[in-house]
Order: structure tokens, then sequence, then C-alpha cells
């Protein structure tokens, strides 16, 4: 199922200040950022800050001239974004480190060898594009991460962006999951098809591949986001799985055609799965992994975090128990999941156990019913004192009983069926 064609309101509405005049960037702003995207590692708020200052153009220029200062007024974060504020080492995130005259020099040789032409036109020819701000397919919500914002996208696949990214969920979790933990990520992703909304996840081996498998086997609409080139497929045993992706979803990422996953680029590109999406669902993670810096990120962002418990005796669900016990909402099925991300009004069904056919019996009816012994036939009489009515009244009770084959009757005794059957005429409340 593909997602609603009303997605809802773009809460990012308004023209971006790199939009030329038909809504599109100029075209030499778009040749500069596929440079740029070769040049500077994802997420890094250095150049962010030199992309605001400057413009992608200015600030090719100045790498290519050597002529970009050092100077720590322009690397000084002004207001910092709600991600690049933060140094956890205990979650496995990092500070990026302070920009020195050696990363200059590094920026300034990828500068030399940057060739934005040949790789525009690489995506051209794999049916892609490189989507950056301004684009009306840009996904605006990307914004809130502040100068740690894409610089651009590169895209394969049928469908817009934006318009999927408006009514997504990620789903995250281990790599090295259980059965259940990759029977729970189909299952949600499938219920969250149904529902129409898009699956967001990394195409990693576990739990993502879980979440696009269960999301593409109800024909519904799914995103991998990639750590490395589009035309990449990583990791290899999952080549299958992205390119039926490409043909039936998106598959995106930030490095230019041939880049290569690191694991800090697996680290920074979980940021762009906790922004582009409404909220992110954890289904089995440790303490250390990478699927909590998504979550952590995405509450950070104003995203909804949520996660699905597992055995208490489970390490692999020790990360989202932590996070159930902070800033995290538990889930257990898709209804949960759209109850907190949807519209206002879809409301998860209320939760209760079976209905047991004595549940269905009227107040007087089920006290004379534990008024019987449980192995031997009884008087009518002392079944009337046990229930705390006049005989009259407890006999015609043990008839309607006795129709709903609750009980028997032995000569003037009574006593439970062996087997009580399912009432097919009882009435909640009703005799």
């Amino acid at each position: 199922m593909t997602p609603h064609p009303n997605p809802g309101r773009d809460p990012h509405r308004g023209r971006d200040p790199h939009q030329g005049p038909h809504g599109r960037p100029p075209d030499e702003e778009r040749l500069a950022r596929a440079a740029l995207s070769h040049i500077v590692e994802p997420g890094d708020p250095h150049a962010g800050r030199a992309l605001r200052r400057y413009g992608a153009n200015g600030f090719l220029r100045l790498l290519r001239e050597n002529a970009v200062p050092a100077q720590p007024g322009l690397w000084a974060p002004g207001t910092p974004g709600p991600y690049e504020d933060v140094h956890d080492d205990s979650h496995g995130e990092r500070t990026p480190p302070a920009l020195t005259e050696a990363r200059l020099a590094g920026w300034r040789r990828r500068a030399r060898t940057a060739t934005p032409e040949q790789h525009l036109d690489h995506i051209a020819r794999l049916g892609g594009r490189f989507v950056i701000p301004g684009d009306t397919e840009w996904p605006r919500q990307l914004d809130d991460l502040g100068d740690a914002r894409p610089i651009g996208l590169w895209v394969r696949g049928p469908a817009d962006l934006r318009a999927w990214a408006l009514r997504s969920v990620a789903l995250v979790g281990a790599r090295a999951c259980t059965p259940y933990g990759a029977h729970t990520a189909a299952a949600l992703a499938a219920g969250l098809s149904e529902h129409g909304w898009v699956v967001v996840s990394g195409a990693a081996f576990g739990i993502d591949g879980a979440a696009h498998r269960g999301a593409l086997g109800t024909g519904g609409a799914t995103i991998a986001v990639l750590a490395c080139g589009v035309d990449v497929p990583y990791p290899r045993g999952h080549a299958g799985l992205i390119r039926r992706i490409t043909e039936q979803g998106l598959v995106l990422g930030e490095l230019p055609p041939g880049g290569h996953p690191t694991r800090s680029r697996f680290v920074l590109r979980n940021r762009v799965i906790a922004a582009l999406t409404r909220g992110t669902v954890v289904v089995e993670a440790e303490h250390r992994s990478g699927s909590l810096v998504t979550a952590r990120a995405a509450a950070r962002l104003g995203r909804h975090t949520m996660g699905v418990p597992g055995p208490v005796t489970s390490g692999l669900s020790a990360g989202v128990h932590e996070l159930l016990r902070g800033e995290a909402t538990l889930v257990s099925d898709a209804a949960d999941i759209v109850e907190l991300v949807g519209d206002i009004g879809q409301l998860a069904p209320p939760r209760r156990g079976p209905v047991l056919p004595r549940d269905l019996l009227a107040p007087d009816t089920a006290r004379v019913l534990e008024a019987l012994p449980a192995r031997h036939p009884t008087p009518l009489a002392d079944i009337a004192t046990r229930a705390g009515t006049d005989p009259d009244h407890t006999l015609a009770k043990l008839y309607e009983l006795h129709s709903l084959g609750f009980v028997e009757r032995h000569d003037d005794h009574w006593r439970l069926t062996n087997t009580p059957t399912q009432p097919s005429n009882a009435r909640h409340g009703g005799t």
C-alpha cells in the first residue's frame, strides 16, 4: 500500500533562501553542493557554518583557492542545533573534532579531486537525482538539524521523497537480532504499511532488513538511508533487497556515487533517519547501539521515540528497556505507533483480555454459578445459602445455567459440568 495521497501539512512550508525564480536552485548551486558532498564528511557542523556564511559556491571557491580562513570566529557555533550540541561517548556519539589547519588542508586536497559533473551524470544514468535544499522534493524537516543538515541527498527510486517523508516512521534495531525481534519488526512494518505509513530504516542486517521486507511484503512503501553511495550495495548480502527497494521505494544517502561506508558515517547517517521521520521505533538494541543514537537524536529533534520491550533476560533488549525508563514510549503494534505519530483521533483500540463465557453472565447468575462446589453434587438449599439468595430464585438461575451448559442436574442435586460449553444466547447484563 502506498502512502496516503494527502500526507498532511508540511510544518516547514515556505520558500528556501537557495531557491531560484522557478522554485529550483540554480544549476551552479547543485554542482557546488555535489562537489562539497565529496569534500566534507556528512553532518560536519563546521562545513555547515561555512555554507551558511559563504553559500555553496563561495565555500567551494575558497577551498579551491586555498583561501578558507581558520580563524575561530567562523567556526564557533552561533545558536547550536539540537543535534550538534551533545557530547555523550557512553552512547557512541561523538562531538565533531575541532577544525584544525590539518583538516582544512584535507578539504582542500579533496576539492582538487572533486568531479561533481561526473557524479551528477552517473546518478542520472542510474535513474536517480541529487536533491538539495530549495528543491520541491527536499524534506524540510531535515533543516531541524541546523548546521549538521545534509549538504544534499543522492536519491534513487520513483517516489517523491518529500511527500513520503511527511508520513514516515523509522524502525531500527540490532543487526544480530533474535527471531522474536525480526518477527516483531516485520509485523510492525507490515502494520504501518497497511495504515498508509512509510517505513524508514538503514538496510542493515537484522532489524533493518526485517522492517524493509515487512513493508515490501504488503506492497507498502519503504526508504533505505545508506551510509555509502546509493550505487554501492552495502551490506553485500542485501544487494537484492536494496535493488528491490530502489525499484519499489527510495534509496538515499549523503555520499556521492562510489562513496564507501565507515563506522563514523554509520553513526552520522542515523541523524538523517531521525530527522526525516515523525518518530523512531527501536526493536532490540544493546546498551551501546547505533539504534539508541538514532532514538536519542529523534528525541532531541522533538520527534516521538518508541521502544518494543523484550525479555528482561535478553541483553539485546537492555538498551530498549533503558530508553523505556526514560524518554521513550512503549509500543507493541502498529496501532500504538500510529496513535503517537498520526493525526488527532487516530487512537489504538482498547486493550482487554479474552472474553470468557462466564464473563457474559448477569451478576446474580454468576453468583449462583460461583456457589456450586467444583467436585460433587450439591442440594438446592445449600447452593441458595452459599449464593445468599432464596431457593426459588436460585432454582431459576440454575435452570438458566443448565441451558447454557454450565451445570448439570443429578436428581435433586446440582453440579458443575466437566466441560462447560460456550453459551450462544447469554447476553452481557441479561438473563
